[in-house]
């Protein structure tokens, strides 16, 4: 087995986000990586998408920015403009080929198919593995599935996102569609869930055909990609130790509400490189506590009124949009957190502060 000063397990979205920060700042000349990943080969196999609320490491990755986004309801539709933080969208495939082709370039880093092939006693140990999940039915989860498209036609208009669209089934739970037009003629559509994750919302294929011909009355059309994914609305169960830091959705850098973890992670990585030389001492790193208390109230009602749940979205997008966008990125102030919670319906929230 082989002796590293560093290893990461898991070479995905945190793995490799967190070994290229330290490759391009320089922090791996005299210091070893060995980074552990099952997979055979690295391709395009998801999408992440964000409003860029500060400068980040991909921006040659970013498939497309937007500056225009729309929320809907049956009957009603709000238009919105982001200009100063548009929202992008990273190729995962482009992201994987960038970082893979930077770290080749260090003799110092070497890549594994089994941690049984590493020494991890005198290594300090970065994991972006989440612990098993146990069988739990009250677990809440963001769980998706999205098919890129292309039309013969010009179909979309490609300068505007559809970021929520809940005109659609809500069955018992909250559901709607997201629409990213790369072009006129191409976009991923997804079909989105807030929910426990029971069977009879998975039909993915069916709902998704249905809103492509229905909704946006596109009938025919070609399927170029598909993605599936499931992020939990809770912590993980996994502890920082002694020589052991996790990262990625394993290190609490999912944001509960939204999803949103590609920044998060982004930030993390840069905290980590910034401490690398007192690793052992450092602090451990999360999302602010505000937004974890505030994320716990809203997850309160969303399990508890999930038919209320598209009327706050929508409401909730009745502010500024450089307001809400700082609240779901996790840069908002304490004014601005007071004008988004202003927006909500007082009695239901009131009662979730005290279950």
């Amino acid at each position: 087995m082989k002796d590293f000063d560093y290893i990461i397990i898991g070479g995905g979205c945190a793995g490799l986000s967190l070994a290229y920060e330290l490759q391009i700042h320089k922090k791996l000349e005299n210091k070893t990586l060995g980074i552990i990943e099952p997979r055979t080969e690295y391709k395009k196999d998801k999408t992440w998408s964000f409003w860029k609320v500060f400068p980040h490491n991909f921006e040659d990755c970013v498939e497309k920015n937007w500056k225009n986004f729309s929320i809907n309801i049956p009957s009603k539709t709000n238009f919105l403009e982001c200009n100063d933080y548009p929202y992008q969208s990273i190729n995962s495939g482009i992201f994987y080929k960038k970082i893979n082709s930077a770290l080749r370039e260090n003799k110092n880093i070497k890549f594994f198919k089994n941690i049984n092939e590493v020494n991890v006693e005198n290594s300090f140990v970065f994991n972006s593995v989440p612990l098993p999940i146990e069988n739990n039915d009250d677990n809440l989860w963001q769980h998706f599935c999205g098919i890129e498209i292309e039309t013969k036609s010009n179909i979309f208009d490609d300068t505007i996102i559809n970021l929520m669209d809940f005109d659609c089934d809500q069955g018992e739970s909250v559901h709607f569609f997201y629409t990213l037009p790369y072009s006129k003629n191409k976009a991923l559509v997804e079909t989105t869930w807030l929910s426990k994750m029971s069977n009879n919302e998975k039909n993915y294929d069916k709902q998704l055909q249905n809103y492509i011909e229905t909704n946006l009355k596109i009938k025919n059309y070609k399927i170029v990609y598909k993605e599936l994914g499931a992020i939990p609305l809770f912590y993980p169960s996994n502890t920082n130790k002694n020589k052991n830091i996790n990262i990625g959705t394993a290190g609490g850098m999912t944001r509960l509400s939204t999803g949103y973890t590609f920044l998060n992670i982004q930030e993390h990585s840069k905290y980590i490189r910034e401490n690398i030389e007192n690793i052992s001492k450092l602090e451990n790193y999360e999302i602010s506590k505000k937004y974890q208390f505030l994320d716990k109230i809203f997850l309160r009602v969303l399990r508890k009124h999930p038919e209320k749940m598209p009327d706050i979205f929508f409401k909730m997008f009745k502010t500024s949009p450089n307001t809400v966008i700082k609240f779901l990125s996790n840069k908002s102030n304490f004014l601005e957190d007071l004008t988004i919670i202003f927006k909500m319906p007082k009695w239901i929230f009131i009662k979730a502060l005290f279950k």
